[in-house]
């Protein structure tokens, strides 16, 4: 049997399920998942391997219109997904009534590579409302084929499968066979804190905050890691830490669960806090921390 292998590049409004979808693809939470828009900051690889074939999947921030600089590399991550995909998963759900960014939508219409669009959240609509968004996208982008599912419960998980392994093109692979990610370890330990920061804060502390890992020292056993949480304002340094420091410990202890999980060995994490002042508006700055 020849080889396939290939890129799967996924896209979407934020908070459509982009995330929580390739992590059930991989079987390993790679990305980070939150209720709120513009977790993913990132283009994330997950690998698939097989000895017939090689999925590289792609997670890529949420379309959005740029405000930041930030905002605007994330959105370079999107436009970088569309040169090299084999094939398209174009994420959407059952609330999502158009596509707020017209730019991409166009793209994606004029695209000469198999596209999925897939209509998540199913289980949290009736069948009339699947039914109509089925029919929207027929409409808006004819070269796809519509596909429903929901993510989270791996509701038709194995249909969009099904049809990569068909789509995908025949040829070596990409990466080494042992390969999860393309990603240091140090990056999804940041990412794992970030994630937290996410769902324990509000308003615009996590959309201010960055995550450094300064030190990752691997010993027999026990991993021991120093990282630095990256504030805008002292304002929000000091909600970052809490009364008394609850807030911090709390972030620290709820990530450093995670990390072990996902390291296989007990974890020692300090964290600290600091301000880089406006550092979203900085390509220096951004530069700095990875974007």
């Amino acid at each position: 049997m020849s080889h396939k292998a290939g890129f799967v590049n996924i896209v979407g409004s934020p908070n459509v399920g982009k995330s929580t979808l390739m992590n059930q693809m991989i079987g390993e939470k790679l990305s980070i998942v939150t209720s709120k828009a513009q977790t993913t900051r990132h283009r994330i690889h997950g690998i698939v391997n097989d000895e017939n074939y090689q999925i590289v999947f792609s997670d890529t921030p949420g379309v959005v219109n740029a405000s930041y600089k930030l905002h605007e590399q994330m959105m370079s991550y999107v436009e970088s997904s569309f040169k090299d995909a084999d094939i398209l998963l174009f994420i959407t759900d059952i609330y999502e009534s158009e596509m707020n960014h017209k730019e991409t939508l166009e793209r994606i219409k004029k695209l000469n590579i198999p596209v999925l669009a897939i209509v998540n959240k199913m289980d949290l609509g009736s069948q009339d409302q699947v039914e109509k968004r089925i029919l929207y996208w027929k409409e808006k982008l004819p070269n796809a084929e519509v596909i429903t599912i929901s993510a989270l419960h791996g509701f038709g998980k194995e249909w969009v499968w099904e049809r990569i392994l068909e789509l995908l093109p025949e040829g070596p692979a990409y990466f080494e066979k042992e390969d999860l990610s393309d990603r240091p370890v140090r990056f999804f330990v940041s990412e794992m804190i970030r994630e937290k920061i996410f769902l324990f804060t509000d308003k615009e502390v996590p959309y201010c905050t960055q995550v450094d890992v300064n030190t990752y020292e691997e010993e027999e056993n026990i991993i021991r890691i120093r990282a630095t949480i990256v504030v805008e304002r002292d304002s929000q340094k000091g909600i970052i830490i809490g009364k008394g420091g609850d807030m911090l410990k709390k972030i620290g202890r709820e990530a450093r669960k995670d990390i072990e999980n996902f390291v296989g060995k007990q974890v020692f994490l300090q964290t600290f806090v600091k301000v880089d002042k406006d550092w979203r508006e900085s390509e220096v700055k951004l530069k700095k921390y990875g974007y």
